[in-house]
């Protein structure tokens, strides 16, 4: 297997990096401009004006822009949204509403969590029947960008519900998050959607998809902030010397890099194995290991080399004009996501068992 990236991802690579060097916006004010990039349409089909890209090249986007810890909703839209629908297929009504839409900006969600249960697996969320619509009833948390979506992917006990994000009948709370970005519990009572919304299965595509796209996010964040670290203790001085000279801070930055070789590893191969075009069931066994390999590296790593980061940064890293906040905070709430390390570790530990 070569994990060097091709024509097509060097070519996604430098189109953020030039947008990045020509706006200095690093939050929702982006997006517009992510937009009219076109890069929201590389997954799209063709005949939505897409380029029919994949996931390797979604995953370069979205690393390429967690590596300056730009705060948008390019993850939740397109690997909790795009790819999942693409990989489960949806009908061709409900693709000529989503997928033009997505061109032009429309933020997509997904419901991944219900209370106690992170990326649950036996959603308690209802999806019944009546007539030509179906109702859908349950409670999620921790739903992304919840307040702008155009429509949230729902995991019921009958399927994927797409559900539109101010259809009536549902209650948004917001709840905190470390890096600010908005955050909701939503409450679904009766929400009617037409029945060719209820996609039938879907969870597996749709957890996988989302910690793909979770990993390489951390991928760019840790990548990303080792540069940033990197230069700062090359450059401070502390008893006229740089820090970078002290063995003691050598060390940990040392140390923090070869995390980040691991998390990359770890989110190539996930990746790559997840856009092979391979459906046998050895093949997606294997993947689902990468995968759950991926989470548990991000949940457990990731966090403890963010804080080795902020430790180097001294009282820097606790200003808010700085920018290693951004990719400590993203770095928490993702982790969080995952459901952490010890729940990850127990998932892990039950597909080794199983095997």
């Amino acid at each position: 297997m070569d994990f060097t990236r091709d024509e097509s991802q060097d070519a996604v690579a430098e189109v953020v990096v030039s947008l990045l060097e020509h706006d200095s916006a690093r939050d929702i004010k982006l997006w517009p401009v992510i937009a009219e990039s076109g890069l929201l349409a590389l997954p799209l089909p063709e005949r939505f004006g897409g380029d029919e890209m994949g996931l390797l090249e979604v995953s370069t986007l979205l690393t390429e822009l967690a590596t300056d810890a730009v705060q948008t909703p390019a993850l939740s839209t397109l690997a909790f949204g795009v790819l999942p629908l693409l990989a489960i297929g949806v009908p061709d009504a409900l693709a000529e509403k989503v997928f033009p839409a997505v061109a032009e900006g429309a933020v997509l969600t997904a419901a991944l969590h219900e209370t106690g249960s992170p990326f649950t697996v036996k959603p308690e969320t209802t999806a019944t029947p009546d007539g030509v619509t179906v109702r859908i009833t349950g409670r999620k948390v921790a739903v992304p960008y919840a307040d702008t979506a155009r429509w949230m992917l729902v995991p019921t006990d009958s399927g994927i519900a797409v559900v539109d994000g101010d259809a009536p009948g549902i209650t948004k709370t917001a709840s905190p998050t470390s890096d600010g970005v908005p955050e909701f519990s939503v409450a679904f009572e009766g929400v009617q959607i037409p029945a060719e919304q209820l996609l039938p299965g879907g969870l597996t595509e749709l957890h996988r998809y989302a910690l793909a796209g979770i990993g390489a996010v951390a991928d760019g964040l840790l990548k990303g902030v080792i540069a940033l670290t990197a230069e700062h203790v090359r450059t401070r001085q502390q008893f006229g010397r740089a820090l970078a000279e002290f063995q003691a801070v050598a060390q940990q930055i040392a140390d923090v890099y070869v995390v980040s070789r691991t998390l990359h590893a770890a989110a190539t191969s996930a990746n790559w194995a997840l856009a092979q075009d391979d459906d046998s069931a050895e093949h997606l066994e294997r993947t689902d290991d990468d995968l759950d390999v991926l989470a548990y590296t991000v949940a457990s790593e990731l966090p403890a080399a963010m804080q080795k980061c902020h430790h180097l940064h001294g009282g820097l890293g606790v200003d808010m004009t700085h920018p290693l906040h951004r990719y400590y905070s993203q770095a928490k709430d993702i982790a969080r996501w995952l459901g952490g390390e010890s729940f990850r570790l127990d998932r892990l530990g039950a597909r080794c068992s199983s095997n």
